[in-house]
């Protein structure tokens, strides 16, 4: 399927484990740039080595998003690593 998402920038709150990791996995094989975030670390690292066995690649932000400052963060972090 192509849904026009190459070269894309996608950040997957909760992208973690699984609705969202499936989601990043899906956007990742349409050629998007993906970040997840999760409250895990973890977590995190276990869904990036799911994602590099499968092909892809993806950064993983750790963040509270119970925390504005953490969303922000998120945010300002995904923007630099993926572009807008």
């Amino acid at each position: 399927m192509n849904l026009g998402l190459e070269g894309k920038s996608v950040l997957v709150t909760g992208g973690s484990k699984g609705i969202g990791l499936a989601c990043a996995k899906a956007f990742a094989a349409e050629g998007a740039r993906v970040a997840i975030a999760s409250r895990s670390a973890a977590n995190l690292g276990a869904a990036v080595a799911s994602l590099r066995a499968d092909g892809f690649e993806a950064i993983a932000i750790e963040a509270d998003l119970t925390r504005p400052e953490a969303a922000q963060r998120m945010g300002d972090e995904a923007r630099r690593a993926l572009g807008p």
